[in-house]
């Protein structure tokens, strides 16, 4: 998916952010270091462990956390697998499923989005202003990963056609001038490049309001990691939570400050527009979270989303899905004082 953001900023890949900011609890303590590695280039939707950073969360939690950005040719998946970093956000459920099938030592154990920023983009006024007419469109210009795993249930749930498909470049110019097309993005990116280099706003459809329901920038550990470690990986999930809650509704002016240093390419507007978005669609704050906390997940989600995708072929039926994930590290509630009452 495409960010404002180009492979020159991958030289900054490996970036250990100093904190000044320290608790009298911890200053006297040897914090425990901690590699997290992202899938991506550094930007808002990476927010709320920046935040963690920056207002000296994870240093409160006793974790002197480094952030290992991910890019273009990088693949910091299996960095975690062979043990070269602790934690990994994955992009959504379907790798997790994948590393049951392929007996891959890895689970989820926080799910920092809610909704998969998987968006659908037309013309206004094409014809295409419904979700129900976008399998009328000329062209669906989608990648390799969405046309493998998303597009394969919108086929059978309601009606794209292989026809369709042409490759998305990460360049907007084939759906800017093709009125008719539609085009994936993220909801927090693709829109902003559109409205910038086209001078109008998109038809958005975000996929999970209509039943895409996979969890989505999820953390994932090594299951030696939650077996011999697990107070670790509460401390990291649990400063997590409280990095998106103060990201989202605090002062994240630090936060951005460092997005943009490790990702120079990253400008203010864009940032403001990645958070604008995750808020109006609820993609870090709805549904289980307003009981349950940021970084929720439940088994009646995992179930729903696992046999949409099995029913599309994308996963194996018989998959002991269940092994993908754990609820031991969420759903405790923490942070909701930190949300704003109204």
């Amino acid at each position: 998916m495409t960010r404002s953001t180009s492979i020159a900023a991958v030289t900054a890949a490996i970036f250990t952010i100093a904190l000044a900011a320290q608790t009298p609890a911890r200053a006297q303590e040897k914090l425990t270091k901690v590699t997290f590695a992202t899938n991506w280039l550094a930007e808002a939707e990476h927010g709320g462990h920046f935040q963690a950073v920056a207002d000296g969360t994870y240093k409160k939690y006793g974790l002197d956390v480094t952030i290992r950005p991910g890019g273009p040719q990088i693949n910091n998946r299996l960095l975690l697998v062979t043990g070269k970093v602790d934690f990994y956000m994955s992009g959504n459920m379907i790798p997790a499923f994948t590393a049951v099938e392929q007996k891959i030592p890895v689970i989820t154990v926080a799910a920092m989005f809610q909704k998969d920023p998987l968006v659908f983009m037309s013309h206004p006024g094409q014809g295409l202003d419904k979700w129900t007419d976008l399998p009328k469109a000329n062209a669906m210009i989608i990648g390799k990963e969405v046309q493998a795993a998303a597009y394969q249930w919108m086929k059978l749930a309601f009606g794209f056609k292989d026809g369709q498909i042409k490759p998305y470049s990460f360049n907007p110019a084939p759906f800017i001038a093709d009125k008719k097309s539609v085009q994936q993005g993220y909801v927090t990116a693709e829109p902003f490049a559109v409205e910038k280099a086209a001078g109008f706003k998109p038809n958005l459809f975000l996929a999970a309001d209509q039943g895409f329901d996979t969890y989505s920038t999820t953390i994932e550990a090594r299951l030696d990691t939650v077996a011999k470690k697990p107070e670790l990986v509460q401390r990291f999930v649990d400063a997590s939570i409280i990095g998106w809650y103060n990201y989202l509704y605090g002062d994240n002016k630090a936060a951005n400050a460092l997005i943009k240093k490790m990702n120079p390419e990253m400008t203010d507007a864009q940032i403001a527009f990645s958070i604008q978005k995750m808020k109006e669609y609820g993609i870090v704050d709805s549904g289980d979270t307003a009981k349950l906390g940021i970084g929720a997940m439940t088994d009646a989600r995992m179930k729903s989303f696992f046999e949409k995708m099995a029913k599309a072929k994308v996963i194996d039926p018989k998959l002991d899905y269940a092994k993908s994930y754990t609820l031991k590290f969420v759903n405790k509630g923490l942070g909701l004082n930190l949300r704003p009452k109204n």
